[in-house]
């Protein structure tokens, strides 16, 4: 039988939609303490190490959550795998929702002493942990609902859920710094707001993200009782080598993009090259305004030349712009660092918009939840998690950014070589009764299943 992808145009409407909102939601609460950390966290909660070292300690916060992520992506793609799609989605967006909240009222180091710092990193480990669940749900979601030949651009859906929350939190923070609470109240108040909002956005996303169907490859895994007793060691024990090199994929976009979106490149625009907080804040909030439409149209273009093309040519754009991205920087102030966003926000888009498609064709249906959860928290943290940190540690010890663009160079041929050794797979059945085809053929070196029925039709 073929898998139960295609809906009605309404059903699969709502799928977007519910898609979309979840996914901003949740990493508009992941963004805005990345954000907050490049600009407040040092004085507020790390003041006693000093202003290089707490700047590295905040930093450091951001990274350290993706180290949770795996354990996330692991119970959320056990249950996601066993009870199913839509109920994990929902305890995640919860989960971040609460973890965010509690964040806009956390007293600060000057208050509690080192229990705030503590308390602060505890929070964030919530947020890590929620994140590697929410990703491969919403995917899934997406991709399990749509017809064959458009799985690309619903791929495409919870992968603008990270521009449109970079957009929603950077716009946040650039109206406190600039309007609501400027100069010394953002930093007495102002950055409390942003994450107090979180407990309205969660009200919504929760109610839009219960209307939902069900994947209708779960359900028919469950309604033929085909669950994975234990879809993690199966995971392991039968695709290792695909785990790795789609992990890796991951990682060459997100190196690059946690420069952005972990505080980074804010960071030092406005310390190191003094370009106004609120200016750099609106610039990233344009930046992730065009991400949002680069990445839906790799997800178009996965559909139409295929996904490893698609992504071949985003890291090709990616190698080339990470010397010349710094040099705008450096050279152009305000409008250079436009200039370099446009170029990152560009690649980035290729680089991410055709993700979920791929990952979800390349993984078997009673996995799937696993494959795809642990193998993006993995990339995330081979490539975004300590890559704020690294450039950081880079720009301190050499005293250029020569250094952070040939780290940037080395992950983004990384992530190129690894896509070379997996196969596109677009129309392949999704459903439980091809999981002999599914299980084979996904990377370089392994056969395909020999004589597939490829299932355009539903």
């Amino acid at each position: 039988m073929s898998t139960p992808a295609s809906g009605a145009p309404t059903s699969l409407r709502r799928v977007a939609f519910a898609t979309i909102i979840g996914t901003t939601i949740e990493w508009y609460d992941f963004f805005i303490y990345a954000t907050s950390a490049g600009l407040v966290f040092a004085q507020l909660f790390f003041e006693p190490a000093g202003k290089e070292i707490g700047l590295l300690l905040s930093l450091a916060t951001v990274g350290i959550s993706f180290l949770f992520r795996p354990l996330g992506a692991f119970l959320a793609g056990h249950f996601g795998d066993v009870i199913g799609r839509r109920a994990v989605l929902v305890i995640t967006l919860v989960l971040m929702g609460a973890a965010t909240t509690l964040i806009g009222v956390l007293p600060t180091f000057a208050q509690i002493g080192i229990a705030a710092p503590i308390l602060l990193l505890v929070l964030r480990i919530l947020q890590g942990l929620s994140a590697g669940g929410e990703w491969g749900g919403a995917v899934l979601m997406a991709v399990e609902h749509a017809p064959a030949d458009r799985r690309g651009r619903a791929g495409s859906w919870p992968q603008l859920g990270v521009p449109l929350g970079f957009l929603l939190a950077s716009g946040v923070t650039a109206l406190m710094t600039g309007v609501i609470s400027p100069g010394a109240a953002y930093l007495e108040w102002g950055w409390r707001i942003p994450f107090l909002v979180s407990i309205v956005l969660i009200v919504v996303g929760f109610v839009i993200r219960r209307s939902v169907e069900e994947s209708p490859v779960f359900t028919e895994i469950a309604e033929r009782g085909k669950q994975s007793s234990v879809p993690i060691v199966q995971l392991f024990k039968n695709h290792w080598h695909l785990v790795l090199l789609a992990a890796l994929v991951f990682a060459g976009n997100g190196a690059l993009g946690y420069m952005t979106t972990g505080g980074f490149l804010n960071n030092y625009a406005i310390n190191v090259q003094s370009i106004d907080t609120t200016a750099v804040l609106v610039a990233a909030s344009v930046a992730a305004f065009l991400w949002f439409f680069s990445t839906l149209l790799a997800g178009y273009l996965a559909d139409k030349i295929g996904r490893r093309t698609t992504f071949l040519i985003g890291f090709a754009l990616q190698a080339a712009i990470v010397f010349p991205i710094f040099w705008l920087v450096d050279t152009g102030g305000l409008a250079g660092l436009y200039t370099a966003l446009v170029l990152i926000s560009t690649s980035l888009g290729l680089t991410y918009g055709p993700l979920a498609a791929w990952y979800s064709e390349i993984f078997p249906a009673s996995i799937r939840f696993s494959g795809v959860s642990i193998t993006y928290a993995l990339g995330a943290i081979l490539g975004g998690a300590f890559a704020p940190l690294i450039a950081q540690m880079l720009l301190e010890t050499t005293g250029s950014t020569a250094a952070v663009s040939a780290y940037l160079l080395a992950a983004s041929l990384l992530g190129g070589i690894a896509t070379l050794c997996l196969r596109d797979r677009p129309g392949i059945p999704l459903g439980p009764d091809h999981e002999v085809e599914q299980a084979t053929g996904a990377t370089m070196f392994s056969q395909p299943a020999p004589a597939r029925e490829l299932a355009h039709t539903r």
